[in-house]
């Protein structure tokens, strides 16, 4: 992992979200965050709003995003958590979906908290 700056889990949205895709689409948007992980490529991987970011992939004139935080906890492994995706179909990022984002986020950070306390 040396040349890595983070590494990146899915959630079990996320997950459904590419198993639904074509397998062109779905090898795209892995080589696309494969890249981001290594490159500081703002195209790739952006900041949405405070801790919500997204992978960013366009193929065959669509435009795909993962939705993902960062888990720094660990010291000596810095994760992206993907939340969920969707087919962007405007503009904008429609604010539910950061919304959605920040919910799973919140989720999974008292879920680790959780399971911390239970070791």
């Amino acid at each position: 992992m040396d040349n890595y700056k983070f590494r990146v889990e899915f959630l079990e949205d996320a997950r459904q979200f590419l198993d639904e895709l074509d397998e062109k689409a779905r090898e795209k948007i892995f080589y696309n965050i494969w890249k981001a992980s290594i490159t500081n490529d703002r195209e790739l991987f952006k900041k949405l709003q405070d801790e919500v970011w997204e992978f960013r992939t366009k193929f065959s004139k669509t435009y795909y995003r993962l939705f993902a935080f960062w888990d720094k906890t660990a010291k000596e492994d810095t994760v992206v958590i993907s939340t969920h995706g969707l087919i962007k179909k405007t503009g904008k990022v429609p604010k539910g979906e950061i919304e959605k984002a920040r919910k799973l986020m919140e989720q999974y950070f008292q879920e680790k908290k959780e399971k911390g306390r239970k070791k």
